[in-house]
């Protein structure tokens, strides 16, 4: 018996001891024997999140980082450090919906992020936009979120009473909003939501920005386009987990999700939408800054991604990094 007690005196002393360093290492996010979760540790730099869907995009601002570090979390890279006068930490959402919603609230979970900015490309649904533009939209919503009504086509549709009809219906797919809590509000209440709104201080900004950019009208390879490419700050955007090269798709899109004052979709994305919701639920301000790739089908049947691919991305990281050095330190 006395040897047990020793041995569960040795046991508790290692825990504890374990317990300690991992607290005075929580700023690394180091697993504690209580808690799996990496804490914040108080009083550590509030940083601007730049998130890219995939590398191409995000390298070029990988490549102005000062003082960058690294650290990998559940398998993904969040590199720190100060771009363009900022602290920040960029990463990789992933393609599609829930990669860049799990990404987005990784990085809210263990870093004291203050703002998030999305940089990346998009297809183009507006007809008075152009591959190279860049868009900031005012508000994004998961457009795919929908339900498949019962019918037999010819417009013979019927819903739920719970469902709405109220943002139009693509033959059957008739979108609906999501509920979603909020940081603040009382535990477990949801509130129904289509649009998310990027930050107005932002978006603000970048309207005080796009004056000052001159886009790229040609890619590295000499590639060029028959026009300068311009920006657009406001109208609509629109995410979901589908890749759209559908000619007849884009037209309902920019037909269906008009608002009374004529504003429309201006980008089309797969991720855009996810981050919105995460930086809402988590109280933190957003905008996206994506330029148009390719038409989302408009442009024939060979779609353009893989021709400007890298001359949007550019355009899109050229517009982030003048917002960054514009934006004021504090957030204001």
């Amino acid at each position: 018996m006395k040897f047990q007690r020793m041995i569960r005196a040795a046991t508790a002393l290692c825990i504890a001891a374990l317990a300690g360093c991992a607290a005075l290492d929580g700023n690394r996010g180091a697993n504690t024997v209580a808690n799996t979760v990496a804490q914040t540790v108080a009083g550590e730099t509030q940083r601007i999140a730049v998130i890219s869907a995939f590398y191409g995009e995000l390298e070029l601002l990988l490549a102005q980082v000062e003082n960058p570090s690294a650290r990998v979390i559940n398998g993904k890279t969040f590199t720190t450090g100060t771009l363009a006068g900022r602290p920040v930490v960029l990463f990789l959402s992933g393609v599609s919906m829930v990669n860049a919603a799990l990404s987005a609230q990784l990085a809210l979970d263990h870093f004291p992020v203050s703002h998030i900015v999305f940089s990346g490309i998009a297809g183009g649904v507006n007809p008075g936009l152009n591959i190279g533009d860049v868009a900031a939209p005012a508000e994004w919503a998961n457009y795919q979120k929908q339900t498949f009504a019962y019918g037999s086509g010819d417009d013979d549709w019927t819903i739920r009473r719970s469902e709405t009809d109220r943002f139009g219906n693509f033959g059957m797919m008739f979108p609906q909003p999501i509920r979603v809590t909020r940081k603040g509000g009382a535990a477990d209440a949801t509130e129904a939501k289509f649009w998310f709104a990027a930050d107005a201080a932002m978006l603000a900004a970048a309207r005080r920005v796009a004056a000052n950019v001159q886009l790229a009208r040609c890619d590295s390879t000499g590639r060029c386009l028959n026009r300068r490419p311009q920006i657009h700050i406001g109208g609509r955007g629109v995410s979901g987990p589908t890749f759209v090269n559908n000619k007849r798709y884009r037209e309902w899109v920019w037909r269906n999700f008009r608002a009374k004052d004529g504003r429309g979709v201006n980008a089309l994305d797969m991720e855009s939408s996810a981050v919105a919701t995460a930086a809402h639920i988590n109280a933190v301000p957003f905008i996206a800054f994506r330029s148009i790739s390719d038409l989302a089908g408009g442009g024939g049947p060979h779609n353009q991604i893989d021709i400007f691919r890298q001359l949007a991305a550019a355009n899109a990281a050229k517009v982030t990094l003048a917002f960054l050095r514009a934006f004021p330190a504090s957030g204001g």
